[in-house]
């Protein structure tokens, strides 16, 4: 079952084109992870989908909801959580976290309590008085706490420390569980491989990459380190063999996952007296399209 669908969504700001015609889909429990630098158009595709911003062209639908036009009944049943939280000054935390619920509807006061808890926040200090971090827990409270259906949340580890981020992949785990949904934006690369189920990677407006993370890596390739009683002198004439250096009596190199099976048995016949291989990662594939490149923001 689809909760958001973004089809062909693109935002002009005058000339500038800030998104180009992306395409998203969230299903029910579902952890979508929504990646790219500063700049890409995670934070632009965001409003839109908020109803803040309206967008040039296509269409962005929640619960099968037009995300401008119904954006006061969505907002019922959806949490969100910006990475820069601005709270009001003269409320204390706790009267914050109360506010929130009540505008969700929401009255299990134990789950407040237990969050609480568990992100180790004082909800009685006024919020001028908050760290970054400790306004980040106040909104990620508010959000956890109530009885949503879709999470958004744009950057929400920002300025926690990292038991805290420990917490919050535990609460992002848990409703999952209960079968809530999760769009997170996210420039941390662990956070998203961790918790998420599907990954699109956002670059200058478009969306280059999209998929499982299985589905991903195998775009990627896998890092190798062998070693062998014979010389191994014509590795680099292999299809799908990369980066090939030589040190310590070992030989480093890269393959393309598709060739891994073809290159195995070809090493294997010069007595390998030691094989260690790692998995390709995200980050593998998120510098792959991003090497040498700084976003700007938006």
């Amino acid at each position: 079952m689809s909760i958001l669908q973004v089809s062909n969504l693109t935002k002009k700001f005058g000339k500038f084109t800030a998104l180009d015609g992306i395409n998203l889909e969230v299903n029910k429990g579902e952890v979508y992870g929504f990646i790219g630098p500063n700049g890409a158009g995670k934070t632009t595709t965001i409003r839109i989908l908020l109803g803040i911003s309206k967008a040039t062209k296509g269409s962005a639908t929640i619960f099968g909801k037009d995300a401008w036009k119904d954006a006061v009944e969505i907002h019922k049943k959806i949490a969100y959580v910006p990475g820069d939280v601005n709270l009001w000054p003269n409320l204390t935390g706790g009267e914050v976290i109360d506010l929130f619920i009540k505008l969700r509807r929401s009255k299990n006061k134990s789950r407040r309590k237990e969050l609480i808890k568990r992100f180790d926040l004082d909800p009685s200090k006024k919020c001028r008085t908050y760290s970054k971090g400790n306004r980040q827990k106040v909104a990620l409270i508010a959000a956890f706490a109530s009885d949503a259906d879709f999470y958004i949340l744009d950057e929400p580890t920002s300025g926690l420390d990292p038991l805290m981020e420990n917490i919050f992949q535990e609460c992002v785990t848990e409703a999952k569980e209960k079968g809530k949904s999760v769009l997170l934006s996210s420039h941390i690369l662990s956070e998203v491989e961790k918790l998420c189920d599907k990954v699109s990677i956002i670059r200058e407006g478009k969306i280059i990459e999209s998929g499982s993370l299985d589905e991903l890596r195998h775009l990627t390739r896998t890092s190798m380190v062998i070693r062998a009683k014979k010389p191994i002198d014509a590795l680099g004439e292999l299809k799908g063999v990369h980066g090939i250096e030589k040190r310590d009596n070992s030989i480093y190199f890269q393959i393309d996952t598709e060739e891994l099976d073809n290159v195995i048995r070809y090493i294997s016949q010069f007595g390998i007296t030691k094989l260690e291989s790692a998995p390709p990662t995200l980050e593998d594939l998120f510098m792959r399209h991003y090497k040498g490149e700084v976003g700007d923001e938006i």
